[in-house]
């Protein structure tokens, strides 16, 4: 998949995520098999760039290109002074978001909102994409509802403006992360239009990956909320491609040197305080993999230092060995009675 010189190997992408995909989770990914990643959405309103929580999502420091950013508003001119600042800043690629169907984007008339009004999406596709001169893509859903699927009808207008590249995700704005996702839609779009298209929603299997490219004829796929629980999906999904050979899933061993590393970074990366809180996420995604006791996962949730996040999660590490060990038993009550759940 190649867009504007970049070339991406198997066109594999981690979607961008709000409160995940920062600088740490992006790293985690291209390990793991990810060709391209996009920074955590930002908003396009100027006064909110200098905030710490938006300096924490644009930094991209000794990340390799193309660096993306992906901007998100409902004004045209804010849309251009964000995609031009971000550009001057070293955005390799600027990506704008009408895919987000959380309420506090779209009651802003951003987000997949914006996909209720044709005449201003194509207002900022042709303000935006002529502002730069870098790259501009697009994210975007299959519309705001099922009777007004218009993806088509602005993935044609989004090729006019000039835009380099297009994502889709299998779901109507309405839907938000309900139901299963449809590839008809997308299909569609791929058909319409001449620039790469990527396919998103619900693929979470190697056997996911290949219906769903199928399906499309997409040019490659963008992974969401599968890429949290298991962001080795990227690999697995690509030596399946290469070798006809669906991989073996990570060991304890390697689970457990991945998520040590990705919270440890989280923790430096935020500090204490933040760091804590954000790694919460990680943890609840490895308690869906990987059932400890209760009594263990709400001591771990609920740790409130660095140390004590660490130490804890090598004992459910340890319980979840010791399962193994013993042919698959959950690491239920009898891990908190030795000890396990009380660790300092």
């Amino acid at each position: 998949m190649r867009i504007a010189g970049y070339t991406f190997a198997q066109g594999l992408a981690a979607a961008p995520m709000a409160g995940v995909t920062d600088r740490v989770f992006r790293a985690l990914c291209r390990s793991l098999g990810a060709s391209v990643t996009t920074a955590e959405m930002v908003s396009a309103r100027p006064e909110l760039r200098g905030t710490r929580k938006s300096r924490l999502r644009l930094d991209q420091h000794g990340e390799p290109a193309p660096r993306i950013v992906q901007i998100a508003g409902g004004d045209v001119a804010d849309l251009v002074h964000a995609a031009k600042v971000n550009a001057d800043e070293g955005a390799h690629i600027i990506d704008i978001n009408m895919g987000c169907p959380a309420k506090k984007v779209c009651r802003k008339a951003a987000g997949s909102a914006l996909m209720a009004d044709e005449d201003r999406v194509a207002a900022i596709l042709d303000g935006v994409a002529n502002a730069v001169d870098v790259p501009v893509t697009l994210k975007m859903r299959t519309g705001v509802s099922a009777d007004r699927r218009n993806a088509v009808a602005i993935a044609r207008r989004a090729e006019q403006a000039g835009i380099a590249a297009l994502a889709v995700h299998g779901r109507t704005r309405d839907q938000h992360y309900t139901g299963t996702a449809e590839y008809d839609t997308i299909a569609a779009v791929k058909r319409a239009v001449s620039i790469p298209v990527w396919a998103n929603g619900d693929i979470d299997s190697p056997a996911k990956a290949r219906t769903v490219l199928a399906a499309t004829g997409a040019d490659g796929l963008m992974i969401g909320r599968a890429a949290c629980r298991r962001p080795w999906l990227f690999r697995e999904i690509a030596l399946e491609r290469a070798t006809g050979i669906t991989p073996a899933p990570p060991s304890l061993a390697d689970e457990r040197e991945l998520l040590l590393g990705l919270i440890e970074q989280l923790h430096d990366f935020y500090g204490e305080q933040q760091g804590v809180r954000v790694a919460r996420k990680h943890i609840g995604w490895l308690h869906e993999r990987r059932r400890a006791s209760a009594v263990l996962y709400m001591d771990l949730v609920q740790a409130d230092t660095a140390a004590r996040q660490l130490r804890l999660l090598d004992c459910y590490f340890d319980a979840a060995a010791t399962a193994e060990q013993r042919g698959g038993v959950s690491p239920d009550k009898k891990a908190a009675g030795r000890g396990v759940a009380t660790a300092a």
